[in-house]
C-alpha cells in the first residue's frame, strides 16, 4: 500500500479537495480528469498518464505500468461495457488500485467483473479496498444521506436517482444505501432461478432476514417476481408478498430484469421488525464463500 493511507482516507481527502475547488455539488465526478490531474501534481514522474477504454477480454478494468523506458501508469476499462455507471465505477476502482497498491504490484493489476461489481464483499482484501475507495469517492456518505434518509422507505426510483447523480450502477447505489439504512432490506441478484449472491442491511441481518448460500445456490421462490417475470406486472414498482414467499414475514419485492447483464435484481423491503428476535448473522454473507470455491 502506498504510505499508510486507508481507502477511506484517500477518498475523504479527494472529496475535500473537490468540495473546495468545485463546491459540494460536484457530481458526477469525472474520474479520468481527476486521476490525470491529481496524480500529475501529487506523484510527478509516477502519475497516471493514460485513462481510456480498450479491448480487455475477460476483465472489466486494469491498471498497467507504462511501457519499458517510459514512466507512469494507465487505467483501462473494457470498451465492450455499455453502462456509463459501470464504466465510471471501474475507473474509480482502478484509480483506487493506483493509490493503494501500485508499489506492491509493479506489473499491474487486472480486475474481473466480479472484482469490480461486488465492492463490499470480503472475498479479497485488495479488491475490497479498491471498491471501498471507489464507493466513498463517487458516493460520499454525507451526500448520499441527504438524498435518502436512513429511515426512509425507499423505492427503486429513489435509488435510481442516486445512481444517476453519482454515475454508478443501480447495484452500486443499492449497496451503498444498504450500508447505512435503518430499514430491514435485502438485495438479491439471481439468474436461472437461483440466487447468485445477496446483501442484507444490518437491521435485516440482525433479525434473521438474509440468505445463506455458502453451502451452494439457493432457489428463488416460485411465486416471486424474479421467478415469474410476469410482463403484466410493473416489476420495478413491485408487489406485496404475504408471509412464506421470501421470508416468514411479508415483504415487498421490487425487481428489474437485466437482459444486458443476464441477471435479475430484486430489492426486498420488510417491516421494521422491532418484535423479531435477533439472530447471529452469517460469518460470510450469502454467495461470497461459494464464489471463492468456484
Amino acid at each position: 500500500m502506498t504510505g499508510a493511507m486507508t481507502p477511506e482516507h484517500w477518498a475523504f481527502d479527494l472529496t475535500k479537495m473537490l468540495n473546495q475547488v468545485l463546491g459540494p455539488e460536484h457530481f458526477p465526478i469525472d474520474i479520468i480528469e481527476l486521476a490525470l490531474q491529481y496524480t500529475a501534481q501529487r506523484f510527478p514522474g509516477d502519475a497516471i498518464t493514460l485513462a481510456k477504454g480498450a479491448n480487455l477480454p475477460g476483465f472489466d478494468g486494469a491498471l498497467y505500468p507504462a511501457p519499458a523506458r517510459k514512466k507512469g501508469w494507465g487505467i483501462i476499462y473494457n470498451d465492450a461495457l455499455t453502462s456509463a455507471g459501470r464504466i465510471n465505477f471501474t475507473l474509480a476502482h482502478e484509480f483506487g488500485h493506483y493509490l493503494l497498491h501500485r508499489l506492491a504490484h509493479p506489473k499491474g493489476i487486472e480486475c474481473s467483473a466480479q472484482d469490480v461489481a461486488r465492492w463490499d464483499s470480503p472475498y479479497g482484501r485488495m479488491e475490497q479496498q479498491a471498491n471501498t475507495f471507489a464507493a466513498n469517492l463517487l458516493m460520499p456518505l454525507d451526500d448520499f444521506r441527504k438524498q435518502i434518509d436512513p429511515g426512509a422507505k425507499v423505492d427503486l426510483d429513489m435509488i435510481s436517482h442516486c445512481a444517476t447523480r453519482y454515475r454508478v450502477s443501480l447495484i452500486a447505489a443499492i449497496l451503498r444505501w444498504l450500508g447505512y439504512t435503518d430499514r430491514r432490506s435485502v438485495l438479491v441478484v439471481s439468474r436461472d432461478g437461483f440466487i447468485m449472491w445477496s446483501r442484507a442491511s444490518d437491521m435485516a441481518l440482525r433479525t434473521g432476514a438474509f440468505f445463506r448460500t455458502s453451502g451452494g445456490p439457493v432457489a428463488i421462490p416460485a411465486s416471486s417476481l424474479a421467478a415469474t417475470q410476469d410482463q403484466l406486472i410493473n416489476a420495478r414498482a413491485g408487489i406485496e408478498h404475504g408471509p412464506g414467499v421470501w421470508f416468514p414475514q411479508p415483504a415487498r419485492e421490487m425487481t428489474i430484469f437485466s437482459e444486458q447483464y443476464d441477471f435479475t435484481i430484486s430489492l426486498l423491503l420488510l417491516d421494521d421488525g422491532d418484535h423479531y428476535i435477533p439472530v447471529e448473522p452469517p460469518a460470510e454473507d450469502t454467495f461470497d464463500r461459494f464464489t471463492r470455491r468456484a
